[in-house]
């Protein structure tokens, strides 16, 4: 006589070991935009692990890396829809949902993540993760570190006055733009995958973003130096779909929410490490490293800085400035 999935189970004394056996697992779709080899699929990899460590058979974690539901955008639909369920996700979010209160994005503003904590914890970064909460169908779970963003140049740049008549490549965000075309470059939007021949040709003087781009596009071949801006601090954030994550239990959603942050804390090392890795490997390749002064840069931003500010919600450039600790 077949024995029933109850006995076989007691028979082998597993029921008291997963007490989630028999229930249905929950599927956890966790979405990012990055491939895998990353600070962010590790930290995806160690939500997953931490899940199954805690409670066996409970929770079944399904990463989709490399955009495979769409980009940010896209997976910010699904997950207002519920039709996902978690993603580790850039600044889209607040952008789009939230972008009188996203003070984030503005260069020069913030260059520590101490300051960025400070500021997300203030009331106009509780505003923030609360409107984009309610206009997104959004659950902020943290933050989590990306290397800050610097410049390669093909020629010494220390301060802004080395700036007049260099072609800066930049993504087509207007904030962005404005600080910068202050500051004194000029800003050329060339598409990411045309950034290596945009320098090989002489388009561009130079670009700014995290070291893994110039480490993964070879860019010690056609630029000479390694500017350390630390200009934006931009970070990923773990969101989750309100419509799912209000349909679990709060013991399944204390539980995702440690393995949250475990992952959060083990992709802020990991990233720590690459950036570290990243920079000592551009300096073998050939590039010179310059530490820019920093202050002059904020000095030369600080008029875009005070109009981008101005034009957000109250009270976010007053927060801003207390947590940036630039003077008023």
């Amino acid at each position: 006589m077949q024995k029933t999935l109850l006995a076989t189970l007691t028979t082998l004394g597993m029921l008291a070991a997963a007490p989630f056996a028999l229930a249905q697992p929950i599927e956890i779709q966790v979405n990012n935009t990055m491939s895998e080899g990353g600070s962010e699929s590790a930290a995806i990899e160690r939500f997953a692990e931490y899940l199954e460590e805690q409670a066996p058979g409970r929770f079944n974690v399904r990463p989709f890396l490399a955009g495979s539901l769409g980009g940010e955008d896209s997976v910010l639909e699904l997950l207002n829809l519920g039709q996902t369920q978690l993603a580790l996700t850039g600044g889209n979010w607040r952008q789009q949902y939230a972008p009188d209160y996203d003070a984030m994005t503005v260069p020069f503003l913030f260059t520590t993540w101490e300051e960025v904590d400070h500021y997300l914890e203030s009331p106009s970064g509780q505003a923030l993760i609360e409107r984009a909460g309610s206009r997104g169908g959004l659950t902020f779970l943290g933050l989590q570190h990306r290397g800050p963003r610097h410049m390669t140049a093909n020629k010494e740049i220390h301060s802004p006055a080395d700036l007049q008549g260099f072609r800066l490549r930049m993504p087509s965000l207007p904030i962005w733009l404005e600080v910068w075309q202050e500051i004194g470059a000029q800003v050329v939007n060339v598409p990411a995958p045309e950034i290596y021949l945009a320098m090989q040709t002489r388009q561009v003087d130079g670009h700014e973003n995290s070291l893994s781009s110039p480490y993964t596009r070879r860019l010690w071949e056609v630029q000479d130096y390694l500017i350390m801006t630390s200009h934006v601090q931009f970070p990923w954030s773990w969101v989750a779909s309100t419509r799912w994550w209000e349909g679990l239990d709060e013991e399944d959603q204390a539980l995702i929410g440690e393995a949250v942050d475990v992952a959060r804390a083990y992709g802020n090392e990991q990233e720590l490490e690459l950036d570290v890795f990243y920079r000592d490997a551009l300096e073998e390749e050939g590039m010179t490293v310059i530490e820019p002064d920093i202050a002059a840069f904020r000095e030369a931003a600080q008029p875009a800085i005070d109009r981008v500010l101005s034009d957000m919600a109250d009270g976010v450039r007053d927060d801003a400035l207390a947590a940036g600790r630039i003077d008023d």
